[in-house]
């Protein structure tokens, strides 16, 4: 909110310089809002480990306002995760379909996550695991089935690129390909996490991956 309007005219009545009430979120919104400072808290270099009385102070709500969306701190990382999984996995999609060329869908599918990531930092500590370290082990689990699967998609591109080219084990190449691919995906998320966010995920991508595939 801006100086003016916090400002009254002098010539204004008491009364209707009174502040208005406070709106209550529409439902659904409050948990919008959480996840959103939860996103927002992690984006901090260096943040260590962050308690729910941190995340309700930045909210300027009680902790007990944030269990009446979440049943656990947990569920609210699993919120994240929903989020990473549903964004990444949707433009996977979109790639897949539109892209005819498997070796292209390969290196669009790794550029995009690492661009998403660049977006987002917050959800990058998130997806390598950083966020995770004192949390519920689920969650780092889910995240590993996360690039299990990304990985499943690379090998099915690099798949049908590999039998484009006549290659006598399509299959074993398009594995030792795609694990590459996802192992170098990781690797710039960690160092982008670790960097503090100095080091874009996206450096020189295009000339790497130029190389691997």
């Amino acid at each position: 909110m801006s100086d003016a309007e916090l400002s009254t005219p002098e010539s204004q009545p008491a009364a209707e310089a009174a502040v208005p009430a406070r709106k209550r979120p529409k439902p659904g919104e409050r948990r919008v809002q959480i996840l959103q400072a939860l996103a927002t808290m992690l984006e901090q270099p260096g943040a260590e480990r962050i308690t729910t009385a941190a995340l309700a102070a930045r909210l300027e709500v009680s902790e007990a306002a944030l269990y009446r969306h979440f049943a656990s701190k947990a569920q609210m990382f699993e919120g994240l995760i929903e989020f990473i999984e549903q964004s990444v996995f949707t433009l996977v999609n979109q790639i897949t379909e539109r892209e005819a060329v498997g070796s292209v869908q390969a290196a669009k599918v790794v550029a995009m996550l690492l661009q998403f990531a660049e977006k987002n930092p917050g959800m990058t500590r998130v997806m390598v695991g950083d966020a995770l370290v004192f949390e519920n082990e689920r969650l780092q689990q889910r995240m590993n089935q996360f690039f299990d699967k990304i990985e499943s998609t690379l090998k099915q591109s690099l798949r049908s690129a590999a039998e484009g080219d006549a290659s006598a084990t399509p299959s074993v190449d398009a594995q030792v390909r795609a694990s590459m691919l996802t192992a170098f995906a990781v690797g710039r998320l960690q160092r982008f996490a670790r960097s503090g966010f100095k080091r874009a995920p996206s450096e020189h991508l295009e000339a790497s991956l130029g190389h691997m595939i």
